[in-house]
């Protein structure tokens, strides 16, 4: 693709940018394939702006005589104006912005341009596989590596390599996939090292309006407890709209087929209902002109600590069914592609400290969100500014950074990282320039050569420089499970996050980076 057919404006002078924590500053705007870059007048380095065009959620025009206002809303939340002299140059610079923020072509993304000095096409893309994980399990008489998906046919959204029971063979896996949606059949996400338990994570039965059975997806899930008696199968569907399900082909595990199986329902809402929960907070937040009552009136009715509040609790539950009861579970929703990792990843935090180092974390959210085939792109094609019309959107994955931001405000010395790399992520996620977060699953990373032609921000974040900087100085190791309390006085407005372009957080990042000045100034002195 040719950017410079959609830029007719690319440089214009006496531009004045407004920006949270600066004064107005005149400038020159340049239009680049991929970023704004703005440069004053008196050529100090340090002043200089450089936004990447991906990162643009929505853009207001405004005249104002004969020039005109350009106001960026960014999907990190940040909102921006640009005062453009000439009307002309405005809407021209209003219209590259509006083309090349919303490119659809994945190879024509910044991530396939970036060139850092520092980094090597060669270095290693990612951090682990299955072949590796499956290594570190104990009991390896129970369960077996599958590459029944190395071709990617059998599911489209998993890995090529899966942890399964040994019992299973791989054609008893192709009819399972076609009793699951989109082909997810039950796999081991999770093994608990104290008592040998595991979560596993699928999509919902295809068992319909007849109740269909499927012999096979019995004999696997009757394989997973093995003679331990009894499994739990957490739907984080209502039992209602796992009834309605059946309807359009969907279902779920029955008490005659799977007797073995407790079901449990616990709903916890994404797609459509969970993009507009951000959308009503991040108003709320951007919101100075109201009264302390409307503003907790407006914070209450986003209803997104209720979410944080019930991805938290059904974690919970599953941790609990795991370590204290003693008994296997399996997670899924409908597709298996967002609640489901949810809660999931969560459960894992709480079991497992070895989830709880940098490098733990990170190599977590590569199995559990982008091997699993969490689809980023459709979910963050937009955040909470976007005047489009809703399609795929879901922070699915945002509301799981919130919820990992809360366990670790309770449990402060349990996480080796710290606030600063969730709210990275949370904007990487969105816009990057790095290939993790490209595409809707490894499938269609591999096809579009990302692992080959970007580079990987989880590695990069491991460099020590990096280690440094998102380390938790607090940081001290526990083998216990850190239990979450969801008591409403226990949840907490993300602060860090959706007011981080207020004073308040200008204070509190100071307050965080003496508090980790000193520790560390502690340690060398001991």
């Amino acid at each position: 693709m040719e950017f410079s057919e959609h830029i007719k404006t690319a440089n214009v002078e006496d531009v004045v940018l407004r920006r949270p924590f600066h004064p107005p500053t005149q400038g020159t705007l340049c239009v680049t394939g991929h970023h704004l870059l703005f440069s004053n007048r008196d050529g100090d380095s340090s002043r200089l702006v450089l936004l990447l065009l991906r990162n643009i959620d929505a853009i207001e025009k405004r005249p104002s005589g004969s020039s005109g206002t350009i106001t960026l809303k960014c999907k990190d939340l940040c909102v921006l104006q640009l005062d453009i002299p000439g009307m002309e140059e405005c809407l021209n610079i209003a219209r590259s912005i509006e083309h090349l923020s919303s490119l659809d072509i994945v190879s024509d993304m910044y991530p396939f341009f970036y060139r850092p000095l520092t980094l090597s096409l060669q270095d290693q893309w990612g951090l682990s596989s299955p072949e590796q994980n499956y290594a570190q399990m104990e009991e390896l008489d129970r369960w077996r590596l599958s590459h029944v998906n190395k071709d990617y046919s059998v599911c489209p959204s998993y890995p090529p390599a899966v942890i399964v029971p040994h019992s299973i063979d791989d054609e008893t896996l192709v009819k399972v996939a076609k009793f699951r949606q989109g082909g997810r059949f039950p796999v081991l996400c999770y093994y608990h090292r104290k008592n040998g338990m595991v979560i596993m994570r699928s999509s919902q039965p295809l068992t319909g309006a007849n109740r269909k059975r499927c012999r096979e997806d019995e004999l696997l899930l009757q394989a997973v407890i093995d003679g331990s008696g009894l499994g739990y199968i957490i739907d984080t569907r209502s039992n209602q709209q796992a009834q309605q399900a059946r309807m359009t082909g969907g279902g779920f595990e029955s008490k005659s087929s799977y007797s073995c199986w407790k079901r449990l329902h616990r709903q916890l809402e994404r797609g459509k209902v969970l993009q507009e929960s951000l959308i009503k907070l991040v108003e709320a937040c951007g919101d100075h002109s109201h009264s302390v009552d409307r503003w907790l009136s407006k914070l209450e009715n986003s209803k997104w600590l209720s979410h944080v509040h019930t991805a938290l609790a059904t974690a919970g539950l599953l941790a609990e069914c795991v370590e204290r009861d003693g008994h296997s579970v399996l997670v899924h929703g409908s597709e298996g592609t967002d609640t489901t990792l949810l809660v999931s990843s969560l459960a894992q935090l709480i079991l497992d400290p070895n989830t709880r180092t940098l490098a733990g974390f990170l190599g977590l959210l590569e199995r559990e969100w982008l091997l699993a085939g969490h689809p980023f792109q459709q979910r963050c094609a937009h955040s909470a500014y976007s005047h489009a019309r809703l399609r795929l959107e879901a922070p699915v994955f945002v509301l799981l950074l919130d919820c990992v931001w809360q366990l670790a405000r309770q449990f402060p010395l349990a996480m080796g990282f710290s606030e600063p790399l969730l709210l990275r992520l949370a904007m990487e996620v969105y816009a990057s320039d790095y290939g993790t977060f490209l595409c809707n699953s490894d499938q269609e990373r591999c096809a579009a050569g990302v692992k080959e032609r970007t580079h990987c921000l989880f590695q990069f974040l491991l460099k020590p420089s990096e280690r440094e900087r998102y380390s938790n100085p607090l940081y001290e190791p526990t083998e216990l499970a850190i239990w979450p309390s969801v008591q409403p006085q226990s949840l907490q407005l993300w602060r860090g996050l959706f007011l981080r372009w207020t004073q308040h957080a200008v204070h509190l990042e100071k307050a965080q980076e003496e508090l980790r000045n000193l520790v560390i100034e502690c340690r060398g002195a001991s």
